[in-house]
């Protein structure tokens, strides 16, 4: 008889194995997914017999995840803040340190018109809409794949956001901009998770992972209606976006960092 716990034990192992930085929290989501519970219950059902339909669905889960396949792609979904988005490979899976986004528009006064510019899977647009429904979102994206994604999460979870396929702001035009473009530096490596599977369209910005954001500051100093921007950004890149701020005639007035510390968004101001 093989039990949970050693299943687990063996998932875990194996994930280790190929380099996972997580193994037993991989392991123990994706049994947990399997049993249809919560990583709770695993401790207090460890000592239950696996069955063999169990360890054969758990062994496919598993293989994906030793080719390092995003958990959040195997399970098809991913908290972000208070919502459970759906993803998969049309878009960015949403990180921790995007929230900082939604917590500039948090602070934003009662009604503003907010775009988020590279909205992906609709993360920061559906978050802030959930947390502010006083605000106006609108989502923006060049990505058909992404955009369809977000307004399946958007008509799932009943929120309102106007979606709009735009390059940058060629089609969008809001007071303030969220943006989480690519800004990833062609070449530079990546873990083996986010370069097989995550698109890179959404992940690279040119040599020095700035194309885009570059573009969109320029194309927002043009526009007098944009009073606010802020940016996600890579970790060294705080200077070098303040600097384009600037020019553009941004106030690059305040820079906040993730739980590791790293700057990374910058809010510019008119």
């Amino acid at each position: 008889m093989t039990t949970l716990g050693e299943e687990l034990a063996g998932a875990t192992a194996a994930l280790a194995e190929v380099g996972c930085e997580s193994p037993r929290l991989d392991a123990e989501l994706l049994l947990a997914h399997v049993l249809s519970t919560d990583r709770a219950q695993l401790v207090l059902r460890g000592g239950e017999e696996a069955s063999g339909e169990l360890r054969t669905r758990y062994l496919a889960l598993l293989t994906r995840r030793v080719k390092r396949e995003p958990v959040a792609y195997i399970l098809g979904r991913r908290a972000f803040r208070q919502l459970t988005l759906a993803v998969d490979p049309r878009a960015l899976i949403p990180r921790p340190e995007t929230e900082l986004l939604v917590e500039v528009g948090l602070e934003l006064p009662h009604g503003t018109r907010v775009a988020d510019i590279g909205t992906g899977c609709g993360a920061v647009a559906l978050a802030l809409v959930q947390e502010r429904p006083d605000l106006e979102l609108i989502g923006a994206d060049i990505s058909d794949g992404a955009l369809s994604l977000a307004r399946m999460n958007a008509q799932r979870l009943g929120l309102t956001v106007k979606w709009v396929r735009s390059d940058l702001l060629s089609e969008v035009s809001a007071p303030v901009l969220l943006a989480n473009l690519p800004y990833v530096a062609d070449g530079e490596p990546l873990p083996p998770d986010v370069a097989l599977y995550e698109p890179h369209r959404a992940l690279f910005g040119g040599p020095d992972g700035l194309d885009l954001i570059r573009r969109l500051i320029a194309q927002a100093g043009e526009r007098q209606e944009v009073e606010l921007i802020a940016l996600e950004i890579g970790h060294t890149q705080a200077d070098a976006v303040s600097a384009l701020l600037a020019q553009a005639g941004f106030r690059s007035s305040e820079r906040r960092r993730d739980l590791a510390g790293i700057e990374r968004v910058v809010v510019g101001r008119r």
